[in-house]
């Protein structure tokens, strides 16, 4: 059983920011996809971010050259930089990894962008 923690959110101006963190543990192999999702109210949970372990990498259009994504697979942990954060970027953010196609989730962090 494959178990993520996220930290790293918070309140935050538009213009700043964050940079959030997802620890996996129990997957005892390194996972083939790692990634961020977020979920604003009253929306769809969409796909942020994403870093397979080979090395390719994913962006959603909205976030391309504001956010990146790194990983460390020694760690299983994957990062999530978050720059020039915009009020439409609020939202939960939740943490995913995919092992032997399953998918798993952490609980979710908040990230709020506003003035």
């Amino acid at each position: 059983q494959v178990q993520l923690v996220e930290s790293g959110g918070g309140l935050v101006q538009p213009g700043g920011s964050l940079r959030l963190s997802c620890a996996a543990s129990g997957s005892g192999f390194s996972l083939n996809v790692m990634g961020w999702y977020r979920q604003a109210p009253g929306k769809q949970r969409e796909l942020v971010a994403a870093y397979a372990r080979v090395g390719s990498t994913n962006y959603a259009d909205s976030v391309k050259g504001r956010f990146t994504i790194s990983r460390d697979n020694a760690k299983n942990t994957v990062y999530l930089q978050m720059n020039s954060l915009k009020p439409e970027d609020t939202a939960v953010y939740y943490c995913n990894a995919v092992q032997y196609g399953i998918s798993y989730w952490g609980r979710g962090t908040q990230v709020t962008v506003s003035s």
